[in-house]
This record gives structure tokens, sequence and C-alpha cells, in this order.
């Protein structure tokens, strides 16, 4: 008995050990092994420019492991965020900027890193779409938009002679012209559904924050048709007043326009 016990061990034993070189040899075998760092970027790289971003990513994270602590590691960082972002990862991409930034005070790509961290958020910000199918814009999140404004405003004030400075100030005065026309959207959304003191109250929150902005002409027409809603005639004529005065051309002087009235409707209504 104690024979076929010990027969029986061992054949356990060997079945667990099968089992176990079973398991090993069913691992993916890593391609990039034998690979150095050089043949891991360029890999990287063609996969980028064929735009298959996961595969980039793939490469790229294995290159920053490898070459821990080199040029080419800090190019693989920049290059996975760029990655991340084209595949849809912003999340991502916007971490891997962060560490880059926060690691390479001084590398000469810091304003590139500075740019896209900009881009990212750019790129996701304002939702020209939205503008089309009519979303509820007091349900918009502006995070985004802003988040984009600081980064390209750092690279403008840190980097004033960089190559991406001027496209990043462009950008700047769009995403504000937009924050201030998104204001004004929802001051004539809380307008339209007579809820006139909110209406007011964005108004001219937009009027403070985003001088000099086109919006204001129709911040200034919320103004008027609100007060007047409310009975506030003095308020009402002292905003026509300004209104007036800095855009005496604006429609909403001509007799009987209002800004809610006005407004365009859903895209796909045409009549």
């Amino acid at each position: 008995m104690q024979k076929t016990g010990l027969s029986t061990l061992t054949r356990c034993g060997v079945l667990a050990a099968a089992l176990v070189l079973s398991g090993c040899s069913s691992t993916p075998n890593d391609v990039t092994a034998q690979w150095g760092p050089e043949r891991i970027y360029k890999e990287a790289k063609d996969e980028i420019n064929l735009g298959a971003w996961s595969k980039a990513i793939g490469y790229l994270e294995k290159l920053e492991g490898r070459a821990a602590g080199s040029v080419l590691a800090q190019q693989a960082q920049l290059d996975k965020a760029y990655a991340q972002f084209r595949n849809g990862e912003k999340p991502q991409a916007i971490a891997t900027l962060d560490r880059f930034i926060r690691l390479h005070p001084t590398s000469p790509a810091l304003d590139y890193a500075m740019y896209l961290k900009g881009l990212v958020n750019f790129n996701d910000n304002l939702g020209l779409l939205s503008f089309l199918i009519r979303q509820d814009l007091s349900e918009r999140d502006q995070k985004a938009a802003k988040d984009s404004f600081e980064a390209f405003r750092e690279l403008t004030v840190r980097f004033p002679d960089s190559k991406y400075t001027p496209d990043a100030r462009q950008r700047m005065t769009y995403i504000v012209n937009s924050l201030a026309a998104y204001e004004v959207h929802v001051a004539r959304y809380y307008a339209s559904r007579n809820a006139h003191v909110a209406a007011i109250n964005r108004a001219q929150q937009a009027i403070t924050d985003f001088q000099g902005t086109p919006a204001l002409e129709e911040a200034l027409a919320v103004l008027v048709h609100s007060y007047h809603a409310l009975g506030m005639t003095s308020l009402r004529d002292d905003a026509r007043r300004v209104l007036q005065k800095n855009f005496p051309q604006s429609v909403y002087l001509r007799p009987g326009s209002d800004p809610i009235v006005s407004a365009r409707g859903p895209w796909w209504k045409l009549w």
C-alpha cells in the first residue's frame, strides 16, 4: 500500500509540473526581447505613421523601461502622449504629459509638452457639434476649455519665443471668445425659460469676465430683455444705452428685435 501511495504522489507531481510548463509555454513571446532601443523606437514610429496608435503605445512603453534616463526615453514619453491623444485616451495623455513636465523641467522639448497638453484639451473643449444640435448649454462642462487655456497661457509666459507660441495665442483667443459665447448662451437659455434673474446674473458675469469679446453684444441684449420682462425699466434703459454706445449697428437695436425670439432653432429645422 505504501509503495502504491508513493507512486500516486509521483504521478501527481509529474502532472503538476507538466501543467506548469504548459502554462509557461502559452505565454506570448515578447518580440522585442532581442531588440535594442533604437529598433523599438523605429517600430513605434512606423506604427504611429500607420495610425496604429495602440501598438505604438505598447512599443513606447517598453522603450521607456529599457532606455530609462536617456533622451530616447524622454522622446518616447512625448510620442506616447501624442499616440494616446490620437487614440482617444485623453486622460492618459494628460497624465503622461504631466509626468514629463514634472520629471524633465529643463528639457528642450518642454515647450512642446505644454503645447501638446493644451491641444489635448482644446480638441475636446467647446464641442462645436453641440452648437449644431443645440445641446442644452446649461449642462455643458467647460473645464477642458479652461484647462486648455491654462496650458497655452503657461507656454506663452514661459516660452514667449517658442515656435508653438503664436499658434497657442490664437487658440487662447478662440477659447476666450467661445467661453464668453457659452456664458451668453446659458444666459439666453435661462431667459427663454423665464428664469430672468438667473439670465441677468449669467449675462453680467459674461460682461465682467470677458471684456472685448464679440459675445458681449448679445449679453447686453439679454440684459435688456430680462430687465424688461421683470418690469425693471430703469435698468433696462441703462443696458440699452450701453448696447447702443458699444454696438451702434447691433441688430438688437432694431424695433421689435429680441435676442430670445430671434435665436435660431435646431439645425434640422429648416423652416
